[in-house]
């Protein structure tokens, strides 16, 4: 679903402020001066932030980076800035971030979020934040609906797309007279704080007595308010895939498809390893389906699992932000952010579909699922390199930008070094690790 191009007046742009042209030059990146652009300050630090941050960079887009925990992004050479963004509630960040607008002078700069907690920051203070800075986003109306698994499953069934069975316990006695088949897994119903339960994305639960210990686990983390209980859909990553694009009122300006190949752990991914873009016409249809009956601008990725039993593909999140693999989208030839950056502006861009058979990899995680499945049986030694033949993305390394890289070996040393402490400081590393999506 393609719409005609987006032609709008062309904005006139910012100067670069000296200081951020001073800074880019010692950081090696490439000399801004006297060029008369819109920067992008990113919100968030970790692999989704760095995408973001390469894309601007090498179109010459200068980029500050607001890093929460999460800081592998500010080793970008790309990244001419970093300031920490203060812990605290939304209107403190609101201000915190108009201060630091109009103290730089980054009047006209763009707004780029990569956690689910920024886009819906961004979306409930848009009127406030475009007194000095520039954001494509739809209202927060329409972002909560991505941002609440429930109401993401509610307006998917009013237009007729499928979702796994869901359930919406009140309190504990719901949980133990709940009638369903086991397995199934309980899932935040959006994002509530930093806590275990938040950074593991779903739990588990193969019988009644597991469903209640974890519901109680996780009430007290996030309330019971915050908490669905969801059925198990079969399969490993390859039957899930992935539906991105970048949306303006209700139109797909550019998009793509993506299977996540691999992923670790295999039966129940936490993150994607492998991913490439493919052709699937149903997966396509689906999400248009659901993001025109939004109105949705924006960048979006809307997940599905094919679910083998009922042979229905099955919505399972939709993320409003940028994603770990957004950098898929540049080398297939959509690339999201930098086209993110120019639809805030304002600026004319050519409706396009990403090419298949272009994959992203997660080298350090990959290759752990990689051995997995091929102790399995179910990969092998010529198909895991034939990967490394196609065009190929890596998640942190980069010829022109190496140092974020390197700068991850000690954690994944670290990650190494965990799994061979105790169990309980297993999975808190693992968790930590595995935190981004």
């Amino acid at each position: 679903m393609m719409n005609n191009e987006v032609n709008v007046a062309e904005p006139t742009l910012e100067p670069l402020p000296i200081h951020a042209t001073e800074t880019a030059a010692r950081n090696g990146a490439p000399d801004l001066q006297q060029k008369k652009i819109c920067g992008a300050v990113v919100l968030g630090g970790d692999y989704r932030a760095l995408t973001v941050v390469r894309s601007l960079g090498r179109h010459r887009i200068p980029v500050w980076v607001f890093p929460e925990q999460q800081k592998i992004a500010t080793k970008s050479r790309y990244a001419l800035k970093a300031i920490p963004l203060p812990r605290g509630d939304e209107r403190e960040q609101i201000d915190f971030l108009l201060g630091v607008g109009e103290r730089y002078g980054l009047d006209g700069w763009v707004l780029f979020p990569t956690e689910d907690s920024h886009a819906a920051m961004l979306a409930r203070h848009q009127a406030k934040l475009a007194d000095r800075f520039r954001l494509a986003t739809s209202p927060w109306e329409t972002v909560e609906i991505a941002y609440d698994k429930r109401s993401t499953y509610r307006v998917a069934q009013e237009f007729d797309v499928h979702c796994p069975a869901t359930h919406y316990p009140r309190d504990r006695r719901e949980v133990e007279i709940l009638q369903c088949s086991f397995p199934v897994i309980l899932k935040p119903a959006y994002r509530k704080g930093v806590n275990a339960f938040v950074r593991a994305k779903a739990w588990k639960a193969d019988d009644r007595n597991a469903l209640v210990s974890l519901y109680q686990r996780a009430a007290a983390l996030v309330g019971n308010d915050a908490i669905i209980i969801q059925e198990w859909i079969p399969g490993s990553g390859n039957s899930q895939f992935s539906y991105a694009g970048l949306w303006n009122r209700g139109d797909a300006i550019v998009s793509l498809v993506a299977r996540r190949t691999r992923q670790y752990p295999l039966n129940f991914g936490r993150s994607s390893t492998f991913v490439e873009t493919v052709e699937q016409d149903q997966v396509d249809n689906l999400a248009c389906r659901f993001l025109k009956s939004l109105d949705y601008t924006g960048v979006v990725e809307v997940e599905f699992k094919y679910d083998q039993r009922d042979r229905q593909y099955k919505l399972l999140d939709v993320n409003g932000r940028f994603w770990t693999w957004c950098g898929l989208g540049g080398l297939a030839g959509v690339d999201f952010p930098y086209l993110a950056w120019r639809q805030a502006l304002g600026q004319t861009i050519s409706p396009g579909r990403a090419r298949t058979g272009v994959a992203w990899m997660y080298t350090s995680r990959d290759i752990i699922a990689a051995f997995q499945e091929m102790f399995r049986g179910t990969l092998n030694v010529s198909n895991y390199l034939a990967g490394f033949r196609q065009p190929l993305v890596f998640v942190n390394f980069a010829l022109d930008d190496p140092l974020p890289a390197i700068a991850e070996l000690p954690a994944v040393a670290w990650y190494r070094l965990a799994n061979k402490l105790n169990p309980r400081s297993r999975n808190y590393c693992a968790a930590a690790y595995l935190s981004s999506k």
